[in-house]
């Protein structure tokens, strides 16, 4: 961190100079500020620049004096204020990595009123019955919550000390005659409405809309394209099906929605922690349409069933707003139509929530602060590898590093981020972009994957001129991408001199938390177990709830096989070794398998025995 003369921060902010006993004079013109939010932007007056001026410096000289933010954040938080002056410096100072909670509580303390954390776990934390009477939207739009009744005045909570026309307009629309205001945080209502709207749907009847579609509202769909297609996709019922499918589909965390036509009937499927379940089963009639509805969504050619076609779908759902990668394909069934579920709060993960154990944990995280150098992450489609890349980008400081992607397609949009699609069609392939990217003076790279030669000649090239990048490959496990980039064409004491680290991830289903219990493990089990030098004679095991599906798992955890490359194993890699012996000698300098990992997670009680053996292989 670099020297800050705090006067002069404070001095931008029109703090003044400080006197000798370290308190700053307040403005003779001002000498109370109003209740306003605090560095809230006004429009042009003379007097309520000076009340801005003057609250801003309050805040900053208190958020410094208790260590909440530092120099650098208020002098950041201070030259973004003055070229954005809508913005304001808590919510500046929050943009910069400042603990919103902590900032909330000074405002409300300066402001002098009280300030309330809500859990959205609780449901004695809010008053349900006024908060479905304004409306979830209306809450989250305005950042406003009613939280309790206390005798005869409803506590509602927002976040700026100042919204007394919004507190008017709150009682006027419950038609309450008191109400007691309170300040809490913008997460913490964000985070509640979630909790509250993840588990609604649109408010109509499923068995209804497929009673309607069995009349003549969607005609069967013949083979030969003919005017009518157009027509039943944008027929109500189909129209609200689709969207059926896909809030079910949310709300259900899948992450894959399978549309099958089989010859008589016809199914969609949800890929849920990696498993794909069966969850409906509309008319056959219906296929065409649900499929023409789809491709319009997606801007597809709905007259084109001969070949495979790629499309997007950028939707809101229950204010949630998702991009759907659509694909079909045609088979002598009819057209299969797959949508991928691409949700960016997928990716807003902190690296430690991911299942890395600390020692790969905090390997990994001194990799990707190097400042040159290769580091491949490697596994299987569905493998988590952009869930773990992106994790590891928004660990770096985005704001003093130029941080660029090449994607195929480029799956999330990160701020901060130049992120590049290529577009093979016109000639703008992975080594194509990479090249122009190299141009544009980046200090990380991220290539969406290593598929042939140029590409991996070009990465090498990149790390090898003082550049850190980072890419996927396709291997099952971190030894055999060395060989893999051999075998491409690398010459092997390129990749020696150039790799920094190898990645090799799966995705196990943990065990729900909700059934989870300790059950005698059985002969079998315990033969693995010991294997693996655990001799504990018990194991978790989920019972299956509905919290679950009955399945006995929610959610899933990494399963990570870390290779750190030392100057041993670089002179093995310039000897082009055998896959089977590089393998071996990774193993014996202490690198730790998939398996491996997996029994480690089982020992904890994170996953099941079954699930570890069915994703990753035997090394022993």
């Amino acid at each position: 961190m670099g020297k800050f003369d705090l006067s002069e921060v404070l001095e931008n902010l029109g703090a003044g100079k400080k006197t000798k006993g370290g308190k700053s004079r307040k403005s003779e013109s001002n000498p109370a500020p109003p209740t306003k939010t605090v560095g809230q932007a006004e429009a042009p007056d003379t007097n309520t620049d000076l009340a801005r001026i003057e609250e801003n410096k309050e805040l900053g000289i208190i958020l410094l004096d208790r260590g909440i933010i530092t120099p650098e954040n208020l002098s950041d938080a201070t030259r973004i204020v003055r070229q954005t002056p809508s913005k304001t410096v808590e919510g500046v100072l929050v943009e910069l990595g400042a603990d919103g909670v902590e900032i909330q509580k000074i405002v409300a303390e300066y402001a002098k009123l009280p300030f309330e954390r809500i859990d959205p776990q609780n449901p004695d934390t809010y008053y349900l019955k006024f908060l479905n009477k304004l409306g979830m939207e209306f809450c989250k739009s305005n950042l406003v919550i009613p939280i309790r009744k206390k005798g005869s005045r409803l506590v509602v909570g927002t976040v700026n000390p100042d919204d007394v026309f919004l507190l008017d307009d709150v009682k006027r629309r419950l038609g309450v005659r008191s109400i007691k205001h309170v300040l809490v945080s913008e997460q913490d209502i964000i985070a509640l409405i979630e909790e509250l709207t993840d588990g609604e749907t649109e408010d109509y009847d499923v068995n209804e809309i497929l009673a309607d579609v069995d009349e003549d509202d969607v005609e069967l769909v013949k083979d030969e394209v003919d005017d009518s297609s157009l027509e039943d996709a944008e027929s109500s019922p189909v129209v609200r099906y689709v969207n059926h499918i896909i809030q079910t589909a949310v709300n259900e965390g899948a992450s894959d929605i399978h549309i099958e036509p089989d010859e008589k009937t016809m199914k969609v499927r949800f890929r849920i922690d990696g498993i794909l379940f069966e969850m409906m089963n509309p008319p056959r009639k219906m296929h065409s349409a649900l499929t023409s509805r789809i491709k319009i969504m997606a801007n597809l050619d709905i007259a084109e069933r001969r070949l495979p076609q790629d499309g997007r779908i950028r939707a809101t759902v229950q204010g949630r707003k998702l991009d759907l990668r659509v694909s079909t394909v045609p088979t002598p069934k009819g057209e299969k139509t797959v949508m991928r579920i691409l949700d960016t709060r997928s990716i807003n993960v902190p690296l430690g929530d991911l299942g890395f154990s600390e020692d790969t944990l905090m390997i990994w995280k001194n990799q990707i602060a190097q400042p040159h150098g290769i580091i491949l992450v490697t596994g299987p489609t569905g493998s988590g590898k952009t869930t773990t890349l992106y994790a590891s980008l928004q660990q770096m400081d985005l704001r003093k590093l130029n941080v660029s992607t090449v994607e195929d397609p480029v799956e999330y949009n990160v701020n901060s981020i130049t992120q590049i699609q290529t577009h093979e069609k016109i000639g703008m392939t992975f080594a194509a972009a990479l090249r122009a990217l190299l141009r544009q003076d980046p200090d990380v790279v991220m290539i969406g994957e290593i598929r042939d030669k140029e590409t991996a000649q070009i990465a090498i090239q990149a790390s090898l001129t003082g550049h850190l990048v980072l890419s996927t490959l396709h291997t099952n496990d971190a030894p055999a991408s060395v060989t893999r980039l051999i075998n491409i064409g690398i010459e092997p004491f390129l990749v020696a001199a150039a790799m920094n680290s190898i990645l090799a991830q799966r995705l196990a289903r943990r065990i729900c938390n909700h059934c989870k219990t300790e059950i005698k493990a059985n002969e079998e089990t315990l033969e693995f177990l010991a294997l693996h030098g655990i001799n504990s004679g018990k194991v978790m095991e989920g019972q299956g709830c509905n919290k679950c599906r009955e399945t006995g798992f929610s959610g899933r955890c990494g399963l990570y096989e870390m290779l750190l490359l030392d100057d041993f194993l670089r002179d093995k890699i310039s000897g082009n070794p055998n896959i089977t012996e590089f393998r071996r000698i990774c193993i014996e300098r202490g690198m730790v398998s998939l398996r491996q990992d997996g029994f480690k997670k089982i020992a904890e009680g994170i996953t099941s025995v079954e699930e570890v053996l069915r994703i990753t292989e035997s090394t022993i």
